[in-house]
């Protein structure tokens, strides 16, 4: 037979619209601008990094070795090359792009 309870029917009602209400939250939160934004900056950090480190090993050469007094110093035969103006440059590509993509995105709407 039906539960015909008025208590647990309004008890069961306010639990509905709890659970209603934190899956409309969860929704909005989800679409918000503000929060794609957020997940379209994060991916592109990601991916900035990926490069850098692709970079980086592709200059460098993959770190095979470690250094036998333990202070992080470099063999004296395999000289650390200058980078900074490769990493600077990805960055600058990276900013412009991201850029780029915005502004043809705002246009579009």
């Amino acid at each position: 037979m039906a539960d015909t309870d008025p208590d647990a029917l309004e008890r069961k009602i306010e639990r509905t619209r709890a659970e209603l209400a934190r899956t409309v939250d969860a929704i909005a939160d989800r679409v918000s601008p503000k929060r794609v934004a957020e997940r379209g900056v994060e991916k592109a950090k990601a991916s900035a990094r990926g490069i850098v480190t692709s970079m980086e090993d592709m200059v460098l050469g993959p770190r095979a070795y470690a250094p036998a007094d333990g202070e992080g110093e470099e063999p004296a035969d395999y000289p650390a090359p200058n980078i900074a103006p490769v990493l600077i440059g990805i960055g600058v590509v990276v900013v412009v792009g991201a850029a780029v993509m915005l502004l043809r995105r705002r246009r579009s709407r």
